[in-house]
């Protein structure tokens, strides 16, 4: 059985200002990679001795090495195109023109050929981690489901593959070799990244991805079929425990999803198979507590709170 964990870190950390320089200039060539990696090295080790000062029991590199949480799409994956899909997302509240300066290579790909694995979302976080941790650690990866919205665009996807699900098929193959590599790595806890999610209780980004197409109840289901397969028959030790995060997409002050859980908690909660499931509750715009009657009895929700 997977250990009993009182309190995480959902993965991100704030990034130091070394870090965000160095991140800078290294796009701007004015760096080079093994010197970005050294302030990357010494940043994760800072942020360890932090966690550890705190208490937290199970340890993140703050995904310092990661421009965005979903890692380098790009290096992992053959099958991309650049494009945009034509579901509208924007950002709101104080801080959204800050989130919106930031440009993200990763929203510029959409699915246009046959997906194959070329290389790892997350290389060389593990074995760093698996050494300098004081404890057990955790690594983040996108969920499956996080390519749903932002990489299938009808009129292109779609000649290659005819629907949502058949694409997420070939995505849970490749993100279960993730998930497998990073246990085999040494990892104590896998979280799945899924902010997606939110498109499906969003009434906004719900109109909006029915507007573009593709039908956001059979979407959901195709979403938890390939979340699921992502961790199906996954050789693991006792210890491990594999969980998934649901967010609003916050970022600099400002968040791109609002409303309550309740459209998807039924069925999310008794379907996906996950040991742990991650949300937040510390805003007004998360709704209240009843979506968590359907959490099914042996599976541990964590609350995103502020006390």
């Amino acid at each position: 059985m997977a250990k009993q964990i009182r309190a995480d870190n959902i993965g991100s950390l704030l990034r130091p200002p070394e870090l965000l320089q160095a991140r800078a200039g290294y796009r701007e060539g004015k760096l080079q990679r093994e010197q970005l990696g050294d302030i990357e090295d010494r940043s994760i080790l800072k942020a360890l001795d932090l966690q550890k000062a705190a208490g937290v029991e199970v340890f993140t590199d703050g995904e310092y090495r990661r421009d965005i949480f979903t890692a380098d799409i790009t290096r992992a994956v053959d099958g991309l195109v650049p494009g945009k899909t034509t579901v509208s997302f924007e950002w709101r509240g104080a801080g959204s023109e800050l989130a919106k300066e930031s440009k993200e290579g990763n929203l510029q790909f959409i699915v246009g050929n046959k997906l194959r694995k070329k290389g790892r979302f997350t290389p060389g976080e593990a074995p760093f981690l698996k050494q300098h941790a004081p404890g057990p650690f955790k690594v983040c990866t996108p969920a499956a489901m996080q390519h749903a919205i932002s990489r299938y665009k009808p009129g292109v996807t779609d000649k290659v593959y005819p629907t949502i699900h058949d694409m997420l098929q070939d995505v849970a193959t490749i993100m279960r070799d993730e998930v497998q590599a990073l246990i085999d790595e040494g990892a104590s806890y896998v979280q799945l990244d899924a902010p997606s999610y939110s498109t499906f209780f969003d009434p906004k980004r719900r109109a909006s991805l029915d507007a573009s197409g593709v039908n956001s109840a059979e979407a959901l289901d195709a979403a938890i079929a390939a979340d699921n397969a992502m961790i199906q028959s996954i050789t693991r030790r006792p210890e491990v425990a594999i969980g998934i995060h649901f967010c609003r997409g916050n970022k600099r002050s400002a968040w791109g999803a609002e409303g309550s859980y309740e459209p998807i908690a039924e069925k999310a909660f008794a379907s996906l198979t996950m040991d742990r499931y991650l949300m937040e509750f510390d805003t007004e715009r998360a709704g209240g507590f009843e979506p968590l009657r359907f959490v099914p009895k042996g599976k541990v929700a964590v609350l995103g709170l502020v006390g």
